[in-house]
Protein backbone atom coordinates (compact mmCIF):
# COMPACT_ATOMS: atom_id res chain seq x y z
CA UNK A 1 0.00 0.00 0.00
CA UNK A 2 2.97 2.02 0.18
CA UNK A 3 2.16 3.67 -3.44
CA UNK A 4 -1.06 4.00 -3.30
CA UNK A 5 -2.16 7.56 -4.52
CA UNK A 6 -5.87 8.96 -4.61
CA UNK A 7 -7.17 11.00 -7.23
CA UNK A 8 -10.46 12.87 -7.59
CA UNK A 9 -12.16 14.54 -10.85
CA UNK A 10 -14.68 16.86 -11.18
CA UNK A 11 -17.18 16.93 -14.85
CA UNK A 12 -18.32 19.72 -15.61
CA UNK A 13 -21.62 19.44 -18.02
CA UNK A 14 -23.25 22.33 -20.05
CA UNK A 15 -26.73 21.63 -21.31
CA UNK A 16 -29.29 19.17 -20.41
CA UNK A 17 -28.24 16.22 -22.80
CA UNK A 18 -25.50 15.82 -21.48
CA UNK A 19 -26.23 16.40 -17.88
CA UNK A 20 -29.01 13.63 -17.96
CA UNK A 21 -26.46 11.66 -19.42
CA UNK A 22 -24.26 12.01 -16.39
CA UNK A 23 -26.82 11.43 -13.83
CA UNK A 24 -27.36 7.84 -15.97
CA UNK A 25 -23.72 7.26 -15.37
CA UNK A 26 -23.85 7.25 -11.36
CA UNK A 27 -25.40 4.28 -12.44
CA UNK A 28 -23.85 2.47 -15.54
CA UNK A 29 -20.02 3.65 -14.56
CA UNK A 30 -20.33 0.79 -11.63
CA UNK A 31 -19.70 -2.18 -14.26
CA UNK A 32 -16.48 -0.61 -15.56
CA UNK A 33 -15.02 0.90 -12.74
CA UNK A 34 -15.66 -2.95 -11.08
CA UNK A 35 -13.11 -4.31 -13.45
CA UNK A 36 -10.46 -1.35 -13.32
CA UNK A 37 -7.19 -3.02 -12.68
CA UNK A 38 -5.29 -1.25 -9.59
CA UNK A 39 -8.51 0.29 -8.60
CA UNK A 40 -8.85 -0.57 -4.71
CA UNK A 41 -11.62 1.75 -4.13
CA UNK A 42 -13.81 4.40 -5.48
CA UNK A 43 -16.90 6.41 -5.82
CA UNK A 44 -19.52 8.04 -7.80
CA UNK A 45 -20.39 11.75 -6.36
CA UNK A 46 -23.17 14.03 -7.56
CA UNK A 47 -22.47 17.78 -5.95
CA UNK A 48 -24.93 20.06 -4.12
CA UNK A 49 -24.75 23.75 -4.85
CA UNK A 50 -22.95 26.42 -3.86
CA UNK A 51 -22.53 27.62 -0.23
CA UNK A 52 -22.85 23.62 0.70
CA UNK A 53 -26.57 23.81 0.03
CA UNK A 54 -27.97 20.24 -0.20
CA UNK A 55 -29.77 20.90 -3.36
CA UNK A 56 -28.29 19.26 -5.95
CA UNK A 57 -26.32 21.21 -8.54
CA UNK A 58 -27.25 19.15 -12.00
CA UNK A 59 -24.00 20.74 -13.78
CA UNK A 60 -21.17 18.97 -11.84
CA UNK A 61 -20.34 15.48 -10.45
CA UNK A 62 -17.12 13.72 -9.25
CA UNK A 63 -14.99 10.87 -9.32
CA UNK A 64 -13.00 9.68 -6.54
CA UNK A 65 -10.55 7.04 -6.61
CA UNK A 66 -8.04 4.85 -4.71
CA UNK A 67 -5.26 3.28 -6.59
CA UNK A 68 -2.47 0.98 -5.97
CA UNK A 69 -0.13 2.95 -8.15
CA UNK A 70 0.26 6.40 -10.07
CA UNK A 71 0.95 4.10 -13.31
CA UNK A 72 -2.70 2.36 -12.66
CA UNK A 73 -4.15 5.58 -12.86
CA UNK A 74 -2.75 7.43 -15.81
CA UNK A 75 -3.75 3.97 -17.76
CA UNK A 76 -6.73 4.49 -16.68
CA UNK A 77 -6.85 8.25 -17.48
CA UNK A 78 -5.11 7.78 -20.81
CA UNK A 79 -7.07 4.58 -22.00
CA UNK A 80 -9.93 3.59 -20.36
CA UNK A 81 -13.18 3.88 -23.13
CA UNK A 82 -14.88 5.06 -19.96
CA UNK A 83 -13.10 8.28 -18.91
CA UNK A 84 -13.28 9.30 -22.70
CA UNK A 85 -16.96 9.31 -22.88
CA UNK A 86 -16.41 11.76 -19.67
CA UNK A 87 -14.51 13.60 -21.30
CA UNK A 88 -16.75 13.61 -24.45
CA UNK A 89 -19.51 14.26 -22.90
CA UNK A 90 -18.14 17.02 -20.26
CA UNK A 91 -17.32 20.44 -21.34
CA UNK A 92 -14.59 20.67 -18.50
CA UNK A 93 -12.90 18.22 -16.18
CA UNK A 94 -9.80 18.70 -13.95
CA UNK A 95 -8.28 15.41 -12.07
CA UNK A 96 -6.21 16.10 -8.77
CA UNK A 97 -3.18 14.10 -7.84
CA UNK A 98 -2.95 13.47 -3.81
CA UNK A 99 -1.16 11.49 -1.31
CA UNK A 100 -2.87 10.43 1.70
CA UNK A 101 -1.11 12.48 4.82
CA UNK A 102 -3.53 10.98 7.46
CA UNK A 103 -7.02 9.42 7.19
CA UNK A 104 -9.05 8.58 10.77
CA UNK A 105 -12.80 6.86 10.21
CA UNK A 106 -14.39 4.30 7.96
CA UNK A 107 -15.88 5.00 3.99
CA UNK A 108 -18.44 2.03 3.60
CA UNK A 109 -16.94 0.57 6.96
CA UNK A 110 -12.68 0.55 6.12
CA UNK A 111 -10.58 3.40 5.90
CA UNK A 112 -9.76 3.12 1.87
CA UNK A 113 -6.89 5.68 2.27
CA UNK A 114 -3.09 4.59 3.53
CA UNK A 115 -0.43 7.05 4.82
CA UNK A 116 1.69 7.60 2.04
CA UNK A 117 5.72 7.72 3.05
CA UNK A 118 6.94 10.16 0.10
CA UNK A 119 5.20 13.60 1.44
CA UNK A 120 7.22 16.42 -0.39
CA UNK A 121 7.98 19.43 1.73
CA UNK A 122 7.91 21.77 -0.68
CA UNK A 123 4.55 21.47 -1.89
CA UNK A 124 2.58 23.63 0.86
CA UNK A 125 -1.25 22.61 -1.11
CA UNK A 126 -3.22 20.68 1.51
CA UNK A 127 -6.63 18.94 0.56
CA UNK A 128 -9.57 18.00 2.89
CA UNK A 129 -12.24 15.05 2.39
CA UNK A 130 -14.91 14.84 5.30
CA UNK A 131 -17.69 12.36 4.97
CA UNK A 132 -20.58 11.35 6.84
CA UNK A 133 -23.50 9.46 6.68
CA UNK A 134 -26.09 11.58 9.11
CA UNK A 135 -28.42 9.91 10.65
CA UNK A 136 -32.30 10.27 9.90
CA UNK A 137 -33.64 11.60 13.08
CA UNK A 138 -31.00 14.40 13.00
CA UNK A 139 -30.88 15.48 9.24
CA UNK A 140 -33.22 18.97 9.70
CA UNK A 141 -30.80 19.81 12.80
CA UNK A 142 -27.43 18.90 11.44
CA UNK A 143 -29.13 21.26 7.70
CA UNK A 144 -30.20 23.93 10.19
CA UNK A 145 -26.03 24.13 11.17
CA UNK A 146 -24.41 24.33 7.96
CA UNK A 147 -24.28 27.83 6.65
CA UNK A 148 -22.97 29.31 9.84
CA UNK A 149 -20.47 26.73 10.53
CA UNK A 150 -19.41 27.14 6.37
CA UNK A 151 -19.46 30.93 6.36
CA UNK A 152 -15.90 32.12 7.68
CA UNK A 153 -15.06 29.78 4.62
CA UNK A 154 -15.67 32.99 2.33
CA UNK A 155 -13.75 35.24 4.76
CA UNK A 156 -10.38 32.78 4.30
CA UNK A 157 -8.22 33.94 1.51
CA UNK A 158 -6.07 30.44 1.51
CA UNK A 159 -8.92 28.90 0.82
CA UNK A 160 -8.70 27.91 -2.96
CA UNK A 161 -11.69 25.78 -4.11
CA UNK A 162 -14.21 23.66 -2.33
CA UNK A 163 -17.49 22.02 -3.29
CA UNK A 164 -19.61 20.23 -1.33
CA UNK A 165 -20.49 16.23 -2.54
CA UNK A 166 -22.34 13.14 -1.95
CA UNK A 167 -23.14 9.61 -2.63
CA UNK A 168 -27.21 10.03 -1.45
CA UNK A 169 -28.55 14.22 -1.39
CA UNK A 170 -28.91 14.90 2.31
CA UNK A 171 -27.67 12.16 4.00
CA UNK A 172 -24.53 10.77 2.81
CA UNK A 173 -23.00 14.23 2.29
CA UNK A 174 -18.75 14.73 1.98
CA UNK A 175 -17.24 17.88 1.51
CA UNK A 176 -13.45 18.67 -0.75
CA UNK A 177 -11.32 21.75 -0.20
CA UNK A 178 -8.29 22.40 -1.50
CA UNK A 179 -6.28 25.03 0.74
CA UNK A 180 -2.85 27.01 -0.05
CA UNK A 181 -1.24 25.49 3.02
CA UNK A 182 -1.51 24.56 6.67
CA UNK A 183 -2.32 28.01 7.91
CA UNK A 184 -5.34 28.62 5.97
CA UNK A 185 -6.39 25.06 6.97
CA UNK A 186 -5.91 25.31 10.40
CA UNK A 187 -7.39 29.26 10.81
CA UNK A 188 -10.67 27.81 9.41
CA UNK A 189 -10.91 24.16 11.56
CA UNK A 190 -9.06 25.55 14.84
CA UNK A 191 -10.12 29.63 14.97
CA UNK A 192 -13.42 29.51 13.45
CA UNK A 193 -16.01 29.79 16.41
CA UNK A 194 -18.85 27.98 14.15
CA UNK A 195 -17.08 25.35 12.72
CA UNK A 196 -15.60 24.77 16.79
CA UNK A 197 -19.17 24.73 17.72
CA UNK A 198 -20.54 21.98 14.93
CA UNK A 199 -17.38 19.91 15.93
CA UNK A 200 -18.73 20.14 19.55
CA UNK A 201 -22.31 18.84 18.45
CA UNK A 202 -20.78 16.52 16.34
CA UNK A 203 -19.25 14.83 19.70
CA UNK A 204 -21.96 15.47 21.99
CA UNK A 205 -25.09 14.94 19.92
CA UNK A 206 -23.80 11.91 17.08
CA UNK A 207 -25.58 12.64 14.43
CA UNK A 208 -23.28 10.53 12.26
CA UNK A 209 -23.82 6.93 11.28
CA UNK A 210 -20.65 6.52 10.16
CA UNK A 211 -17.59 9.50 9.65
CA UNK A 212 -14.16 9.85 7.98
CA UNK A 213 -11.97 12.57 8.03
CA UNK A 214 -8.74 12.52 5.68
CA UNK A 215 -6.03 15.22 4.25
CA UNK A 216 -4.03 15.20 1.46
CA UNK A 217 -0.86 16.45 0.13
CA UNK A 218 -1.83 17.46 -3.88
CA UNK A 219 1.27 17.07 -6.01
CA UNK A 220 -0.13 16.57 -9.74
CA UNK A 221 -3.13 18.36 -11.52
CA UNK A 222 -4.57 18.30 -15.14
CA UNK A 223 -7.20 19.20 -16.94
CA UNK A 224 -9.06 22.90 -16.52
CA UNK A 225 -11.59 24.68 -13.88
CA UNK A 226 -13.38 27.64 -15.19
CA UNK A 227 -10.80 27.91 -18.11
CA UNK A 228 -7.51 27.04 -16.07
CA UNK A 229 -5.65 24.61 -14.63
CA UNK A 230 -6.52 25.30 -10.79
CA UNK A 231 -2.76 24.00 -9.45
CA UNK A 232 -0.14 24.96 -12.08
CA UNK A 233 2.54 22.46 -10.27
CA UNK A 234 4.81 23.31 -12.99
CA UNK A 235 5.05 26.86 -12.62
CA UNK A 236 4.54 27.16 -8.98
CA UNK A 237 6.48 24.38 -7.27
CA UNK A 238 9.89 22.89 -7.91
CA UNK A 239 9.32 19.00 -8.42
Amino acid sequence: MASQITTLTFFKYKNLADQIWAFGMMQFAHSSLRKTEGLTFYKLLGTGREGFDPRPDWSVYALLQVWETEDKADEFFRHSSLMKKYKKYSSENWTLFMRNKMARGKWDGNNPFAMHPGLADEIPYIAVITRATIKVKYLRRFWKSVPASQRPLKENAGLMYTKGVGEVPYMQMATFSLWENQKALDDFAYRSKEHIKVIGDTRTIGWYKEELFSRFQPYRSTGSWNGKNPLNFTASVPH
